[in-house]
């Protein structure tokens, strides 16, 4: 009995050899992972705060970009009604698109007029000049 009392002894200072420092090499360890989990969930918190922050803002832009896309949309309504009376003003237009074919036509009509009314006023000039000489001629020997 004494000798198995010896053998349990020096069984158990061999596992308090190995036991303990695992033991407190687990505790340690245990401890470092507390501190990573805390640091952890601290940093967390700051990224929550600052995408909280950051979300307001970018709310807050949203809706301005939603204010001025409904500003557009406005605008764009305005301009397709605008639009829309420029057509049918131009349907108006047609009609009087033709007058000023028919407008056209008698202006170069009158340009031509003109033209050929030039040149029988040159011909009658030249015509007047050419006859004028003669009659010079008798004027000098005429007594007025």
């Amino acid at each position: 009995m004494d000798r198995l009392s010896m053998a349990f002894e020096t069984s158990a200072r061999r596992w308090e050899l190995i036991v303990y420092p695992s033991l407190f090499a687990f505790i340690l360890l245990a401890a470092y992972g507390f501190y990573l989990v805390f640091s952890l969930a601290k940093d967390v918190h700051f990224l929550a705060l600052s995408v909280d922050s950051n979300m307001s803002i970018m709310a807050s832009n949203v809706q301005s970009m939603t204010d001025s896309v409904g500003q557009l949309t406005a605008n764009v309504r305005t301009m397709a009604v605008s639009v829309d009376s420029m057509a049918q003003d131009v349907r108006t237009l047609e009609p009087i698109l033709s007058s000023m074919d028919t407008m056209s036509e008698s202006m170069k009509s009158m340009t031509e007029s003109t033209y050929y009314m030039s040149h029988d006023m040159r011909s009658m000039n030249r015509n007047i000049r050419d006859v004028s000489r003669p009659m010079t001629k008798w004027n000098s020997f005429m007594p007025w």
